[in-house]
């Protein structure tokens, strides 16, 4: 069976939800690796080491012979029932391992003498890194892109959700972009992050796209960082900004900081799951304590105090409304003012949410 390129494997992996098998060891995995990558390595990491020790030592040779006296008998028949498993499961898999040489040849070897074909992606994953960073430096290089802004709890993000040619960076970050905008589980690293962008490129066609739509967004999401390209090339871009009132903002920031949030700590104890939600919100509000100021954080400290000591009833919406209505007033709203201000030439679209999507959608296009 003939070996692909990166290209042709990353188009396949976008497009389709091709399988990638990743052969490499879970250090280098965990590195940086795709969506819908499955890492069953050939070597653990203390294997991996050894063998490489013994190649500076004694040469290739030697390194290959050690690898297949550690991959041997019962451990290799354990790895290549998995390997088959994955094979027969998604029969479209592509192999790779870091740069589609000994390690991917020698499993793909081992599978064809048990008649399972399987390509290799030439160049393996440092190929297909290369490969994710060009596409998002032409992706850029098109500067075809839409910001979509908004004060806090405009809904920017369902917006982009329901648009086909659109990032939601947020959402691959995992994190909700502001001090409260920690989620239960981890943040994907950088370089995942950044693969994640350029798959989701992919996904949408961006060559084709009449325009991308993004959420205007700072540099830093989370712990993770936009590309430079891009961040640069979106403070360059149109906006498209939504004005809703402020009712609205505080039902959509209630549903997703609070409701969604708390649900998603649910995953916990009733018990604990409560008690790290409360952590959550606290430590968040600590995090702007000094922008606030001392009387403005005491005041809506109170009133998440009060909220968080309630059972789930009226009376806590109500509470957690008037802090949330405070923290708007009284810090987001007067920055993202002071911000947009600045952006006031670059805006092309004013409207509310029900009035973007309807100019949203005769845009949201391929050409």
């Amino acid at each position: 069976m003939p070996d692909i390129n990166s290209v042709a494997a990353s188009i396949a992996l976008s497009k389709r939800k091709q399988t990638l098998l990743d052969i490499r060891s879970p250090t280098e995995f965990n590195k940086g690796a795709f969506p819908n990558a499955i890492n069953l390595p050939l070597l653990t990491d203390q294997e991996r080491k050894d063998v490489g020790i013994c190649y500076k030592k004694s040469g290739q040779e030697a390194a290959i012979l050690l690898g297949e006296k550690l991959v041997s008998g019962k451990i290799k028949i354990e790895r290549m029932e998995k390997w088959c498993r994955t094979i027969n499961t998604h029969p479209n898999t592509l192999l790779y391992c870091f740069r589609g040489g000994l390690r991917s040849k020698i499993v793909q070897s081992w599978l064809a003498a048990e008649g399972i074909e399987v390509p290799i992606v030439k160049g393996g994953y440092k190929s297909l890194r290369r490969f994710s960073l060009n596409t998002v430096e032409q992706a850029v290089n098109l500067k075809n892109f839409l910001v979509i802004g908004g004060k806090t709890g405009s809904a920017k993000t369902h917006l982009l959700n329901k648009l086909c040619h659109s990032i939601d960076l947020e959402g691959i970050a995992n994190h909700r972009g502001s001090a409260f905008g920690r989620r239960v589980l981890n943040q994907p690293n950088q370089i995942n992050f950044e693969n994640r962008i350029a798959s989701r490129l992919l996904e949408i066609g961006f060559e084709t796209a009449n325009k991308i739509f993004l959420e205007d967004e700072s540099k830093a999401i989370g712990s993770l960082s936009v590309p430079s390209l891009l961040i640069h090339e979106m403070k360059m871009s149109p906006i498209a900004l939504i004005e809703e009132t402020i009712e609205s903002r505080i039902t959509t920031i209630l549903d997703d900081y609070i409701i969604s949030n708390y649900r998603e700590f649910e995953v916990f104890s009733p018990e604990q799951g409560s008690r790290l939600f409360s952590e959550f919100l606290l430590t968040s509000l600590s995090r702007i304590r000094r922008r606030l100021g001392e009387e403005n954080y005491s005041e809506i400290k109170a009133l998440m105090d009060q909220a968080l000591a309630m059972e789930e009833t009226v009376k806590e919406r109500e509470i957690h409304w008037i802090w949330i209505k405070k923290l708007l007033t009284n810090y987001y709203d007067p920055m993202y003012e002071y911000q947009i201000a600045k952006k006031s030439a670059r805006i092309v679209f004013r409207g509310c949410k029900d009035e973007f999507l309807t100019w949203a959608m005769h845009i949201d296009k391929a050409l």
